[in-house]
């Protein structure tokens, strides 16, 4: 809804206690906190039901994780434009319903005994369509919601719940595949998603419509972002690097069930167990975004993050048997610490450094590269897997992220102790 006479007023959060005493982001907090708790357990239970359930293959298998990734690619640009137009609550709330009915589509099938492969399929995608809508207006709502001094709080507090529940969410996983089987595990996803819908419903802010042209098209309002995005040396150098990126660690990420599974010889609990304690690193990055931004600089920060932390993944692909599942777990904590640590920093900046009225359509612009590399890098380390093997794939992808860090060192940001607050 929009609201009518006198613009709507952000509710200010107490400054004892922080956003928490914030009625409304503590809803949105809720939120979030839901829906990606049932995500992190669908992004271990979508794989094992294709593997343990219906034997995919290792090509299937990243397919699968590749496919709730590719709307990116083909509605990312004009979903920003769709958003900048709209009231951003209401576009989060049909989202969130809608993954709901898909989501709960896939136990419904298993029961009736007609899943398939392709239905998984046809989930990831149609789930993967309503995260672009739900992803972009909801990192344009934020600034709306919150005072310009609260976004960093809010940024950290967001990023490091969602580290929680990756945290929680494989453990969770695993526990009920082994008890009730991995579909079951997509019914959590269902009703966390339905959860997150009433908490939104709940939030009483309503922002005020956006201006916009009246003859502005939708092609040339898309235009505007990505031309802003390119000409800005900020920005133009953190989506190069968010892509490239994203290559080399959804790459190794979509092949990291079926290795363990195959060539390690881990069960499905343990599996969960390990990938949560993969996901803590993403707790410790997103606490420690804000003390070595300010230790360091935003731009220092950002770059030590990425350039000091992604090398690790080489240790992955060593994972083995008995004390060597400890390379997997050391490699992957360090690699979340950095990643999460950097998202955190870039989000704060972007979301200060962006106009208002582009800030939907820059962020969707950033997010077409590197949410729309994704399911490249899915679709790579599944042809490398089915024609080389699991661990070798591994090897080529987690060595593709290594060198991915030194793309922060071309142009300002290397050269720069904090990121700029405006453009200069």
């Amino acid at each position: 809804m929009t609201g009518t006479g006198t613009l709507p007023q952000r509710p200010t959060a107490a400054r004892r206690g922080g956003l928490f005493w914030h009625r409304d982001f503590r809803l949105l907090w809720t939120a979030e906190a839901s829906s990606k708790l049932g995500s992190s357990v669908t992004s271990v239970a979508m794989p094992l039901v294709a593997v343990a359930t219906l034997d995919a293959t290792a090509f299937e298998a990243a397919t699968l994780y590749a496919a709730s990734w590719l709307p990116w690619l083909i509605i990312g640009l004009p979903a920003g434009a769709w958003v900048d137009r709209l009231p951003r609550r209401p576009v989060l709330i049909a989202c969130d319903l809608a993954s709901t009915l898909l989501f709960l589509s896939v136990p419904v099938a298993a029961w009736l005994d007609v899943l398939t492969i392709g239905h998984l399929l046809a989930v990831a995608l149609g789930a993967g369509t309503a995260t672009v809508f739900f992803q972009t207006a909801y990192q344009a709502y934020l600034p709306s919601l919150l005072d310009p001094h609260e976004l960093a709080e809010g940024i950290a507090k967001l990023q490091g719940t969602e580290s929680a529940m990756q945290v929680a969410g494989p453990g969770v996983a695993g526990l009920l595949a082994q008890l009730a089987g991995a579909v079951t595990a997509v019914l959590l996803d269902a009703l966390s998603f339905a959860a997150s819908a009433l908490c939104l419903w709940a939030i009483r802010f309503r922002e005020p419509r956006a201006p916009r042209p009246a003859a502005a098209s939708l092609s040339r309002q898309i235009a505007e972002g990505i031309r802003y995005v390119a000409r800005d040396p900020y920005l133009r150098v953190l989506t190069v690097f968010g892509a490239a990126s994203n290559i080399g660690l959804i790459g190794y990420q979509s092949l990291l069930v079926v290795f363990l599974v195959r060539d390690v010889g881990v069960g499905a609990g343990a599996v969960g167990g390990l990938l949560a304690a993969i996901s803590c690193g993403g707790v410790l990055g997103a606490a420690v975004a804000t003390p070595i931004s300010r230790r360091f600089g935003t731009a220092r920060a950002v770059v030590f993050s990425n350039v000091g932390a992604l090398p690790f993944g080489l240790l992955i692909p060593l994972t083995g048997p008995g004390w060597r599942l400890a390379l997997l777990v050391t490699g992957g904590l360090v690699i979340g610490v950095g990643v999460v640590a950097g998202n955190v920093i870039k989000g704060v900046f972007r979301q200060r450094y962006t106009p208002a009225h582009l800030l939907g359509r820059v962020v969707v612009s950033m997010q077409f590269l590197n949410y729309g590399a994704i399911p490249v890098g899915g679709l790579i380390a599944g042809t490398l897997g089915a024609a080389l093997g699991t661990r070798p794939a591994m090897w080529i992808m987690t060595g593709t992220l290594a060198l991915t860090g030194l793309i922060l060192l071309v142009g300002p940001i290397g050269r720069r102790r904090d990121l700029p607050e405006r453009p200069e």
